[in-house]
């Protein structure tokens, strides 16, 4: 009788062990999220935003902050934390040397900071090839605009007269396309730096500044709608291969420079414009960590609430993988030198 009930027990557990094997075989999804959720469960991540409050960037990830949680296994606290400061370099900076390698960080870069180590910028402590990309929002296309009450209102006559605008630091949009445009087509902009994101439009609004340069649209229709929808503003050019809806009468600016050489340049320097709104992780955090967060941040793109609260903002999407993002990396750093010298000159 020993005998028969041991053997009963032994052929017991093994039923059982068969049983957990095929459930684990059935929902191997299900497994990963139960592994994945001892680890941020409880946990604080920090969602860290290189600019000041109320500008494009700041909208994004805050927006992206409140849906993403939803999606994390374990279901985490994010808080956002500004970190504004050179155009977003504090920030980032901060991420690629400081900021912890733990998971618990997520940033919102500036995406005109992924070309400045092939320009030799002194003041970059990154290499963006050493990011864990996370994916992008959208890409972002820009414009230079003048207010309504300025007398120059198209490109042509931004070659006869100085204009004065408003710009952050020396590495942002803001500074970087009206000196390209300077040296492309002969305009006359004079860049003031030193404001933030948000400053800089108050003072166009002000008058300090007749214009701005370097915008996306889809900032615009987030931080200041009104300077859309009560036309309070001369868009003069616009960057892309396709005019964005509402401004089918701008000029491209890959339309009016004179060479092919600077169009091979334009397309280059039209990579940070590819990768829009990124969002990466510090380099070294831990891959499986790296990929939850990116998995996440698929799913919340994906999310119908999020993109409710998205249309509410009138944030523009257009989703990037961060396996995506990594390729897109690569090409640029693979660019021929001759192109890179040129690109750099217009960028300073």
């Amino acid at each position: 009788m020993q005998k028969t009930s041991g053997a009963r027990a032994r052929n017991g557990f093994k039923l059982i062990c068969i049983v957990a094997f095929l459930a684990v075989a059935a929902n191997p999804m299900s497994v990963a999220a139960q592994e994945s959720a001892p680890f941020y469960k409880g946990k604080q991540l920090r969602m860290i935003i290189p600019s000041g409050a109320g500008g494009g960037y700041d909208t994004y990830a805050r927006i992206l902050s409140q849906h993403l949680v939803k999606h994390i296994p374990g279901n985490p606290v994010i808080i956002d934390q500004n970190m504004p400061g050179a155009s977003g370099m504090l920030g980032t900076n901060w991420a690629a040397s400081i900021a912890p390698r733990d998971g618990t960080v997520i940033v919102s870069t500036y995406n005109t900071l992924l070309l400045e180590p092939l320009f030799g910028n002194a003041s970059v402590k990154y290499d963006p090839r050493e990011f864990e990309w996370v994916g992008s929002m959208g890409k972002q296309t820009q414009i230079c605009a003048t207010w309504h009450t300025s007398p120059v209102k198209t490109i042509e006559q931004a070659k006869t007269r100085e204009i004065v605008v408003a710009a952050t630091g020396a590495t942002g949009n803001s500074a970087i396309m009206p000196k390209q445009l300077n040296a492309l087509l002969g305009t006359k902009f004079k860049v003031v730096p030193g404001y933030s994101t948000t400053e800089s439009r108050l003072a166009v609004e002000r008058g300090e500044a007749e214009g701005v340069c370097g915008l996306s649209l889809s900032t615009l229709k987030a931080s200041n709608p009104d300077w859309i929808i009560n036309n309070r503003i001369n868009v003069l050019v616009q960057t892309g291969e396709a005019p964005q809806e509402g401004l089918e009468k701008v000029p491209l600016l890959k339309t009016l420079v004179a060479s092919e050489e600077d169009r091979t340049v334009l397309e280059m320097l039209g990579v940070p414009e590819e990768m829009g709104r990124p969002f990466l992780m510090p380099p070294g955090t831990p891959k499986h960590l790296v990929q939850i967060i990116r998995r996440a941040f698929d799913a919340t793109m994906k999310d119908p609430a999020f993109l409710a609260d998205a249309e509410k903002a009138r944030l523009e999407l257009g989703a990037i993988t961060g396996e995506e993002m990594e390729k897109m990396i690569k090409r640029a750093y693979d660019t021929p030198k001759a192109v890179l010298q040129r690109a750099a000159k217009l960028s300073r």
